[in-house]
């Protein structure tokens, strides 16, 4: 297999045409391009020829690795028959059967399957949803109660439930205000609080915002472990009571599982562990496996019903994408959820890997802490422990950690000072122990250059 380009002309193209997603574009112009040609396993090549473990799953997308047979022949069995068609009063066969096979694995009770291409736009959805839910009954509850760090994406409803002081700063005049309430960061606690004995204190906020906003609140939404936030669990616990409050308070729940569904904190779904459906649940990343873009905003039938009635009633939810429902997608993400099976089964022994690896970095001098949900993993790194003293962001701590990786063949994107761990979940023991060794010793090198 050759290269249908010479390395050097392509990373020259790639500077000079392509502008890359959440990346600090001078910073990347200055240093050579990693440019990515094939992949085996759950290693990448670059046009170099050189091997690196993928070890954050190609942004936390990747299951079974990469040129997974299973996978492949599901796409070019599909790739003969339609690659696309409408969903617009109209369905495919892929796509119906996805939406059965969804929903059997589901937490119980969710009943519909909207499709949609990403986790922002499935969020989008979910918004819509919630917003049009209750209007569809005579109310005017418009407002989404959301969590501070959680991110959603960075179309505008997105955005309008998860500002972010960084990532959408010229874009904060555009947004409605929709009220937030702190998320749970045990390691960093504002009420200066430790789980157990916190008895979820944390709760106290979102009680008093229901109690505010009640008359007002189409829904509440939710990461389960905050993402892009910093890698941080809900405390056990946490989000059934969350559940119970919503309830109680008549507003939607909807839950965000973009990045942890479909197996990647050991569970197929979190809220089926924390044993919680919710009104509306978002999904994506790892649904085709990592193969092609989809997404899928899943609801109750209570929430369907809603929308149901003579052409009159206008009460459509008037919302869509060309590529929903995508037949080659919804093709790989069949042939993926019948790998997931048998995978599912593994992920103990791994996931237990992964602590143990973790382990020898519980008393490094920088290493202020770790916090992992199953295969996710983030590693606060902190200049003083004792003061959990944070980096300044101009250190670029995290991005000089992620180098040191990449020279010793392991690729990882950190979120500021955190290193982020999530491998695929496919990868064995024993390439999850070469992963950690890589990484641990990426911390010690940066920890000894004084960087």
């Amino acid at each position: 297999m050759e290269l249908p380009v010479d390395p050097a002309r392509l990373k020259a193209w790639d500077h000079q045409y392509l502008w890359h997603p959440f990346t600090d574009m001078q910073q990347y112009l200055a240093e050579e391009p990693l440019v990515i040609w094939r992949g085996e396993g759950i290693r990448l090549q670059d046009v170099d020829g050189r091997w690196y473990y993928d070890g954050v799953s190609s942004i936390w997308l990747n299951v079974h690795g990469h040129r997974v047979p299973e996978l492949d022949r599901a796409i070019e069995r599909q790739l003969a028959r339609l690659a696309h068609s409408t969903l617009l009063g109209q369905s495919n066969v892929p796509a119906v059967m996805l939406a059965e096979r969804l929903i059997a694995v589901a937490p119980a009770g969710l009943q519909r399957v909207f499709y949609s291409d990403s986790g922002a736009t499935a969020v989008e959805i979910a918004v819509k949803m919630a917003i049009q839910y209750w209007y569809n009954q005579g109310m005017a509850k418009s407002k989404i109660l959301g969590f501070t760090r959680n991110y959603h994406g960075d179309t505008v409803g997105a955005m309008a439930v998860a500002p972010d002081p960084l990532f959408h700063r010229p874009f904060l005049s555009l947004l409605p205000e929709n009220p937030r309430v702190p998320y749970p960061y045990c390691y960093r606690c504002p009420l200066g609080e430790t789980y157990p004995g916190c008895g979820l204190k944390c709760l106290d906020s979102v009680e008093s915002a229901l109690d505010q906003y009640q008359d007002e609140l189409a829904a509440v939404i939710i990461e389960p472990v905050e993402g892009a936030g910093g890698m941080i669990p809900l405390p056990p616990g946490y989000l059934k009571r969350l559940r119970e409050m919503t309830r109680a308070h008549d507003v939607l729940l909807i839950v965000d599982e973009v990045a942890t569904g479909f197996g990647r904190t050991g569970s197929w779904f979190y809220c089926a562990a924390a044993g919680v459906t919710p009104d509306i649940l978002c999904l994506a990343k790892g649904i085709t496996g990592g193969y092609l873009p989809l997404a899928a905003t899943l609801a109750t039938e209570a929430v369907f019903r809603v929308f149901l009635g003579p052409p009159e009633a206008k009460k459509t939810l008037f919302h869509g994408h060309s590529y929903t429902g995508n037949a080659l997608a919804s093709a790989v993400a069949l042939a993926n959820l019948e790998l997931m099976g048998p995978l599912m089964e593994t992920l103990a022994e791994k996931i237990a890997a992964i602590g143990q690896g973790l382990e020898p970095l519980t008393d490094d001098p920088w290493v202020g802490d770790i916090r992992q949900a199953g295969f996710m993993v983030g590693i606060e790194l902190v200049q003083d422990r004792q003061q959990k003293t944070p980096f300044a962001w101009e250190r670029q701590i995290g991005w000089a950690v992620a180098r040191r990786a990449r020279a010793a063949g392991l690729l990882v994107r950190p979120l500021g000072s955190i290193v982020v761990f999530m491998p695929p979940l496919a990868s064995t023991v024993e390439e999850i122990q070469e992963m950690l060794a890589i990484l641990r010793r990426a911390i010690r090198e940066v920890e000894e250059a004084g960087i």
